[in-house]
């Protein structure tokens, strides 16, 4: 997604473009869409302005715009910006970030 994302998450979500499933196998075998995972790493496009805190200011987010993060299979939801299919996770929802 090299065009800037039209999307403002709230609090602590995060709009994440999944990287797409790989279409062999190591042994050079296509695999149909059918037999495909959905996929669990993807690239940070928008971040929100962090969670409330209960003192009133914001708490801020471990990850920011450029990231590559893993998160749990059936986590947050999907949807589709400008012909793109994102998804959009809790911060919670992410499991790891990709050094």
């Amino acid at each position: 997604m090299a065009k800037k994302v039209k999307i403002r998450p709230l609090d602590d979500r995060v709009v994440v473009e999944p990287i797409e499933a790989e279409e062999t196998t190591a042994g050079g075998i296509v695999l149909p869409d059918s037999a495909k995972e959905k996929p669990q790493r993807g690239t940070v496009v928008a971040v929100g302005p962090g969670k409330l805190l209960d003192s009133g200011e914001r708490g801020g987010l471990s990850v920011g715009i450029g990231d590559e993060v893993i998160y749990g299979k059936y986590g947050g939801s999907d949807i589709e910006i400008d012909g793109a299919d994102v998804k959009i996770l809790r911060e919670s929802d992410i499991l790891a970030k990709v050094v």
